[in-house]
């Protein structure tokens, strides 16, 4: 098994000649001096230089666009832009809405004049919607399962304690 390896290692470095040449007059064209580690190593750096040289072109140009699950810049940039107003219309709307429903309070007199301000409408309608904080059914049986546990392991600890004393 050494002798194996030895001689591929031996074989690595054993010095070839490519020679190209013109099959009609047997002249030399071009001739190298190799040996299979140059080979190995020149094929191996030329594959990784390509590697790059693609991953680069493909992430730094728009070629990007035409892989599957990217998206063009400009649509990313229209789609937020589009977020961004629809947020800022909905928040006027919501504001415009509860002036109106003050309004409408006033003219069905509901509401006395004197207590009506535009300033106090908007700020109502910038408060957070309610939540519902009422506890589900499940949620209650699980509280009381709780206290149950709590109050048993209480009753426990205190009996030892007593025998403890005792």
């Amino acid at each position: 098994m050494t002798k194996k390896k030895f001689n591929f290692r031996k074989k690595l470095f054993i010095k070839n000649r490519l020679v190209i040449l013109n099959e009609d007059t047997f002249e030399e064209i071009f001739s190298f001096k190799l040996n299979l580690m140059n080979v190995f190593v020149t094929f191996t750096l030329g594959g990784i230089f390509l590697i790059l040289i693609t991953t680069f072109i493909i992430a730094f140009t728009p070629l990007r666009e035409f892989i599957p699950g990217y998206s063009s810049t400009e649509l990313k940039k229209n789609a937020t832009e589009l977020a961004i107003k629809s947020d800022s219309l909905e928040t006027a709307l919501k504001k415009n809405e509860a002036y109106i429903n003050g309004i409408q309070k006033v003219l069905r007199g509901e509401l006395e004049y004197a207590k009506f301000n535009k300033d106090s409408i908007l700020a109502d309608a910038d408060e957070p919607i309610e939540v519902n904080m009422k506890p589900s059914e499940e949620e209650i049986k699980l509280r009381e399962e709780v206290n149950r546990m709590e109050k048993e392991s209480g009753e426990k600890t205190r009996n030892k304690n007593k025998s403890d004393k005792k």
